[in-house]
C-alpha cells in the first residue's frame, strides 16, 4: 500500500478534495433551497439535474479526452465547476440551478474518468486494485468530510459556496502538477442491453432500481431534513451517517456474498433496508434513532451496487466483465435520474416521510424480485469477484477493480 501511495497521492489528494467540494454542495443546496421559498418538487428536479448531467457527462467524456487530451479536459471542467459553484448563490431560482446542476454533474463525471482512467495507468498490474480500492476510499472520506465544513459559517450567506469553489480549484493543483504523463485513453465497451439482460436480469433490474434509491438518498436527504425542521448541524450528521454506514459495511457485507447465494444476500439486505425505511415513514423517531436509520440505509445501498455488479459478473468471462459493468453502471444513471423527481412527488403527496416510503418502496421491489429470480435459475458459482465500488465510479475504475478481483479469486481456487 505503501508503494501505491506514493505513486498515486497527487491524484489522491486532488481527489480528495473535489469530493469534499462536491460533497458540499449536494447538501446545501437542499438546506438553502428550503430558505429560499423552493417548493419539494422544484428541488426534485435540482437534484435530479445533477445526475441527468452525469450520465451525459460519461457519454462525452471519453470522446472529449481522445480529442483534446486529459489535462485540457482536467483543466476546462475544473474551471466551469468552479464557476458554477459561486453562480448558486446569485442567482437563487430553481430553474437557473437545475441548469447548473446539469452542467456540474457532466462536469464531475467527466473529472471522474479523467482522473481514474489516469490512476489506472500510472499503477502497475501489481498494484492497480489497491489503487483503485484506495481511490474509492479517499472519495468516500471526502464527502464525509464535507458534511463537517457545512456546519462552518452560515448557510445563508456566500462562504459556503465559496469555500467549495476553491475547494475543487484546489483539487487540480496536485494532479495537474504531477510529474506523471498523461496516458492514453482506451474506451470502455458496452454488452448490448439485451444481452446483459439475458445474462443477469437481476443485474439490470437490481441497478435501475438502485440508483433510485442512490438518488433519492443522497439528492434528497437534506431536502427531507430541511422540511422536518432539523438544522444544518443535524443535516449534515445525518447525511454523513449513511456515508460512513456505506464506508463501515462494505467489507463484512463482501466478505458474506463471496460465501452464499448472492441472490439470497441481496433479498436479505433489500428486504432489512425496506422495514428500516417503513419504520421512520410511519412513526417520529428521536434524532439518535434516525441516525442509526442513516447508518443502515448507507451501509446496505453502498454495498448491494457492488454486490449487483459481482453477482452479474458470476455468469461472465474475465474479458467481458468491464462490458458488462459498463452497461450495468449506465443502467444505474438512468435511474438515478428519477430517483429526486420522485422522492419529490411523494413528498409532496403524503409529507416529508414520503422519502422514507420511496426508498421503502424500491427495496420492496428488489426483494421480490431477487426472490423471484431465485426461483427461475440455479445458484451460479461463485468467483469472489466482489469489491467496494462506489456509484460515483467510471467502467474503468471498476472494470479494473473486479478483474483484480477475479484474478485474486482464481489464484485462491488453484
Amino acid at each position: 500500500m505503501f508503494k501505491v501511495l506514493s505513486q498515486s497521492w497527487p491524484l489522491l489528494l486532488g481527489i480528495m478534495l473535489l469530493m469534499v467540494g462536491n460533497g458540499i454542495q449536494g447538501t446545501l443546496l437542499g438546506i438553502r433551497g428550503n430558505t429560499e421559498g423552493f417548493t419539494t418538487y422544484q428541488l426534485s428536479y435540482v437534484m435530479a439535474a445533477y445526475f441527468l448531467g452525469f450520465l451525459f457527462g460519461s457519454r462525452a467524456a471519453p470522446q472529449m479526452i481522445r480529442h483534446v487530451g486529459h489535462v485540457r479536459v482536467f483543466a476546462a471542467m475544473g474551471s466551469l465547476i468552479s464557476a458554477i459553484l459561486v453562480v448558486f448563490p446569485v442567482y437563487p431560482d430553481w430553474i437557473v440551478w437545475t441548469v447548473l446542476r446539469v452542467l456540474a454533474g457532466f462536469c464531475f463525471s467527466a473529472v471522474y474518468i479523467t482522473s481514474e482512467s489516469w490512476l489506472n495507468n500510472t499503477a502497475s498490474n501489481d498494484t492497480r486494485g489497491q489503487a483503485l480500492s484506495a481511490y474509492m476510499i479517499v472519495q468516500m472520506l471526502g464527502i464525509i468530510a464535507s458534511q463537517v465544513l457545512l456546519n462552518l459559517p452560515d448557510s445563508s450567506g456566500f462562504a459556503l459556496f465559496i469555500i467549495p469553489s476553491v475547494l475543487v480549484s484546489l483539487a487540480f493543483m496536485p494532479i495537474l502538477l504531477a510529474p506523471t504523463p498523461a496516458p492514453a485513453f482506451d474506451t470502455t465497451r458496452r454488452l448490448p442491453f439485451r444481452d446483459l439482460f439475458q445474462i443477469s436480469p437481476l443485474g439490470c433490474v437490481g441497478m435501475l432500481l438502485t440508483g433510485g434509491v442512490f438518488s433519492a438518498m443522497f439528492g434528497m436527504a437534506a431536502v427531507w431534513g430541511a422540511r422536518e425542521g432539523l438544522g444544518v448541524r443535524e443535516i449534515s450528521i445525518f447525511v454523513g451517517a449513511m456515508y460512513v454506514g456505506g464506508l463501515v459495511l462494505q467489507y463484512p457485507i463482501g466478505w458474506a456474498s463471496d460465501r452464499m447465494d448472492r441472490r439470497k444476500l441481496i433479498t436479505g439486505l433489500a428486504g432489512l433496508a425496506a422495514l428500516t425505511m417503513l419504520v421512520p415513514a410511519f412513526v417520529a423517531l428521536p434524532f439518535p434513532a434516525l441516525i442509526g436509520v442513516a447508518l443502515l440505509l448507507g451501509g446496505i445501498t453502498n454495498p448491494i451496487y457492488a454486490l449487483l455488479i459481482a453477482y452479474t459478473n458470476d455468469f461472465l468471462g474475465r474479458d467481458q466483465m468491464a462490458a458488462a459493468s459498463a452497461g450495468l453502471i449506465f443502467l444505474n444513471g438512468v435511474g438515478a435520474i428519477f430517483g429526486p423527481t420522485a422522492t419529490g412527488w411523494m413528498m409532496e403527496t403524503v409529507g416529508p416521510r414520503g422519502f422514507f416510503l420511496f426508498i421503502a418502496l424500491l427495496y420492496v421491489a428488489l426483494a421480490a424480485y431477487a426472490a423471484y429470480r431465485m426461483t427461475r435459475r440455479a445458484t451460479p458459482v461463485v468467483t469472489g469477484a466482489f469489491r467496494g465500488v462506489s456509484p460515483t465510479a467510471s467502467p474503468l475504475a471498476v472494470g479494473a477493480v473486479l478483474d483484480e478481483a477475479s484474478v485474486e479469486a482464481q489464484a485462491e481456487r488453484a
